[in-house]
């Protein structure tokens, strides 16, 4: 087995379990307006961009033309619910480390603001230990466009290709690495959400089937 010549992580719901911190502050969105917020809003939600999830948010709430409002509105919420904690997806340090010893480059490319990529990994205590981190608020288009993803080869020094891997648990995350000619693993984090444009789909960053796509043997 040989190493990818780079992997790419997706940030909530992949690494972090912070898809659950999203969702409680959805939950109180909702809440605020005495609204409920359902498991099919979370699989519309997950892995959108801010525009994109903005508009969705303003059509659920009916409340069309405030979809800026809404988002920063959502997003100081989600920095409250953080506060509480939040921690490491199954898997995730410990492979993280693997990469990192074998001297593969890896990045963290996510749809989330930089303040929120940060903290999440301050609180879970990770030490943030990436070669890069793009945030698709700093790139032309988030995800599902492949900016972010090029963006993130590009930090990394490699050629965007199938010996990169990147690993998404969205829909949305999953075309945005497809477009970028990347090889691509997907990890459901929400329930009932498919992604069958990966090349490669598993429960858990445990799996063996992602641990060999990684060049990494199984213990």
């Amino acid at each position: 087995m040989a190493y990818p010549e780079a992997v790419l992580f997706d940030n909530d719901g992949l690494l972090l379990d912070s898809e659950a911190v999203w969702s409680r502050a959805e939950q109180k969105l909702f809440a605020l307006r005495g609204m409920e917020f359902t498991i099919d809003h979370k699989r519309s939600l997950v892995g959108s961009s801010a525009e994109i999830a903005g508009r969705k948010l303003a059509r659920f709430l009916e409340e069309p033309g405030r979809e800026v409002e809404i988002m920063d509105e959502l997003n100081e919420l989600v920095l409250a619910e953080l506060e509480g904690g939040v921690d490491a997806m199954v898997g995730a340090r410990e492979l993280v480390e693997l990469l990192r010893l074998a001297g593969v480059p890896i990045a963290l490319v996510s749809n989330s603001p930089r303040r929120f990529i940060e903290r999440s990994h301050e609180v879970a205590g990770t030490g943030l230990p990436f070669d890069a981190v793009i945030s698709g608020h700093e790139v032309p288009e988030a995800k599902p466009a492949p900016d972010a993803y090029l963006e993130g080869c590009r930090q990394l020094g490699v050629d965007p290709g199938r010996r990169v891997v990147a690993l998404e648990d969205s829909p949305s995350g999953v075309t945005a690495a497809v477009a970028a000619g990347l090889f691509v693993i997907g990890i459901p984090s929400v329930p009932g959400v498919e992604l069958t444009q990966a090349d490669l789909v598993a429960a858990s960053l445990e799996d063996e089937a992602v641990l060999h796509a990684l060049g990494i043997e199984a213990r």
